[in-house]
């Protein structure tokens, strides 16, 4: 396992981390793993050096942080695990039940130490940008908690760049503790965060994880899985031309490597510049394996080029454009994939 500091704070975490939105009941989503099914995922990924573990509130509606904190109690040491949780999402049908209010996110940082069995989590993130509340409201409340030791550090998710500039700038002007870390969506597919968000990142110091880096199943080339059958999103997301035509690029390049979909579509992602950290959102130990074998693959130019020659802009991915993407064309192949030279030759 390779470890990297993440942004210029001092805290060490895995190239990897460990996703688990597919943990907590099945009641909540068709395709999410009750406790049993899920401690070995936890076993393998801790075992192969994982330390950096991603969860939220909203997964399973709580349960989730219930069931995987109860199996890190049993199979982990907490001061040697990073473990993340966010905050924002509706968790139940009252008024003040989401957003990121002084009051929901006060609720929300205890109601979610109680649920994983923990006096702190080491952080706590922002899992959207709240337009209805003022943004000096939610990081005063973020600080606060930092300062009394309910979580070591701060994060945020999925917004706009400029949104993320208001929160940097607001925490300066008060001298209130900065993010550490922007957990954000990138993979072959979607791309767009290279434009802005990975470089004022990387510009302010700030770590990047990345989660989807596998275009929720379309570049395993899957696309009859349970959670592609069942979760509308990922048509909404990836049901575009271009989208298709990255995923047969990626099983191009992995037919000639004789490696899985999956592993070349992560190593991609792990080969980027901006990211510090990959979530890995497994179902089997052999899944997670896939993502432990793209931490060595290095892509030549040719594959690179493949891999990216079909992406075009398109609408940034987030709470405010859902249901509204631009279809999109690709390039066409050149060097060793392109098809027509071979038959001219």
């Amino acid at each position: 396992m390779e470890y990297i500091r993440l942004g210029q704070s001092g805290l060490k975490v895995s190239r990897l981390c460990l996703g688990t939105m597919n943990m907590g009941t099945p009641q909540w989503k068709p395709w999410i793993f009750d406790e049993a099914q899920s401690e070995p995922i936890v076993r393998h990924a801790l075992e192969a050096g994982v330390n950096f573990i991603d969860l939220a509130d909203f997964y399973s509606t709580g349960v989730g942080e219930e069931v995987v904190g109860r199996i890190l109690k049993r199979i982990a040491r907490r001061e040697e695990i990073v473990v993340t949780t966010k905050v924002g999402y509706d968790m139940g049908v009252y008024q003040n039940a989401g957003g990121h209010s002084r009051k929901h996110i006060m609720d929300g940082i205890d109601a979610s130490l109680t649920r994983l069995g923990m006096d702190y989590v080491d952080i706590y993130m922002l899992h959207f940008y709240d337009v209805n509340t003022p943004v000096e409201e939610t990081m005063g409340a973020l600080n606060d908690i930092v300062r009394a030791g309910k979580a070591r550090y701060i994060g945020v998710s999925t917004m706009y760049t400029w949104q993320f500039a208001k929160i940097m700038q607001v925490c300066e002007r008060n001298g209130w503790h900065k993010p550490v870390n922007m957990q954000l969506q990138l993979n072959l597919a979607y791309r767009e965060e290279e434009r802005e968000m990975i470089p004022y990142c990387q510009d302010q110091g700030v770590g990047v994880s990345v989660f989807s880096p596998l275009a929720r199943g379309l570049l395993t080339c899957d696309p009859n899985s349970t959670r592609n059958q069942t979760d509308f999103f990922t048509a909404q997301m990836y049901g575009d031309v271009a989208s298709r035509e990255v995923a047969a690029s990626v099983a191009r390049v992995a037919a000639r490597r004789g490696v899985s979909a999956a592993q070349i579509a992560q190593a991609w992602v792990l080969n980027h510049g901006g990211v510090s950290s990959m979530l890995v959102g497994a179902d089997t130990p052999a899944q997670f394996d896939s993502a432990v074998a793209a931490l060595g693959t290095t892509l030549s130019a040719d594959e690179l080029f493949e891999l990216e020659r079909n992406y075009t802009p398109c609408d940034l991915i987030n709470d405010y454009t859902a249901g509204r993407r631009i279809a999109r064309e690709p390039r066409l192949a050149q060097g060793m994939f392109d098809e027509t030279l071979e038959e001219a030759a």
